[in-house]
């Protein structure tokens, strides 16, 4: 049994879709998780920038005692995932990796879509590594620059105007080109869900990359003791405006009590 936590970051509140599969699959392991609230977006930042935040950020969760770390940002993994791994001892996962397993074992006619930020298409890791595990797999990618400020308005819902006009505007070519799977390549996405099914129709799969992370991580890690588990939260701004919609993310009612952490200093 190794009982030591588990830590997860993003951007911002987009990580919590994982930790609430870390939660499902894995009730007894505690978390330590940090959003950066105060630089969200990372999609939007040049790799320099990225890396140099990811890094900081890893170094914050290393003060805890962990036995791994999930980077929960679609924009970390799929740009800079290799530096942070090669510079850490402690396991690293990103969401790029087992979210293309997973796409390749639901696929029935090697099409599948792959949707994110601008940092996480422009950087082609999802389309790379597909084509790793099935150079004969069909490919389209496109950036959703919208989604995030959506979902952290609530402009989730499968019925509001807004959002099925901007679904209809970044999904319908992936539509036209056939796909039966559709990567979810940024943890904000899985509350845009049920407005993505709705536009697609059940013939297409969506892969949840928090959701494929917190399984991935589940298989490797030794687990921790019956009883255990607890999760703290830790953000580099505004943890009033966090603690309030955090709980839309976890889909649980929780007091989350977010702490607040000089992000910078590190």
């Amino acid at each position: 049994m190794d009982n030591r936590a588990i830590g997860v970051f993003d951007s911002g509140l987009g990580g919590l879709t994982a930790v609430r599969q870390l939660h499902r699959v894995m009730p007894n392991e505690s978390i330590i998780y940090f959003g950066d609230t105060g630089r969200v977006p990372y999609g939007s930042r040049s790799r320099r920038t990225v890396l140099k935040y990811a890094r900081q950020d890893v170094a914050f969760l290393k003060e805890h005692n962990l036995k791994a770390i999930v980077i929960a940002c679609g924009t970390v993994s799929s740009q800079v995932l290799g530096d942070i791994k090669s510079e850490n001892t402690v396991p690293i996962v990103g969401v790029v990796e087992p979210t293309c397993y997973a796409a390749m074992q639901a696929t029935k006619n090697n099409r599948i879509g792959i949707i994110g930020t601008k940092g996480t298409i422009r950087s082609g890791a999802y389309e790379a590594k597909l084509h790793t595990l099935d150079p004969s797999v069909h490919t389209i990618a496109r950036p959703c620059p919208l989604f995030v400020p959506l979902v952290e308005n609530g402009r989730f819902l499968p019925n509001d105007r807004v959002t099925k006009l901007v679904v209809e505007e970044y999904l319908t070519d992936i539509r036209d080109f056939g796909v039966d799977t559709l990567i979810l390549g940024c943890t904000h996405y899985p509350l845009l869900r049920d407005a993505i099914q709705d536009f697609f129709g059940d013939q297409v799969t969506l892969i949840d990359s928090g959701a494929e992370a917190a399984k991935y991580v589940q298989r490797f890690l030794d687990p921790a003791e019956q009883g255990q588990g607890h999760t703290e939260y830790y953000v580099s701004d505004d943890p009033d405006s966090f603690d309030e919609h955090a709980e839309m993310f976890l889909g649980e009612p929780v007091g989350v009590q977010a702490k607040l952490v000089d992000i910078a200093s590190y």
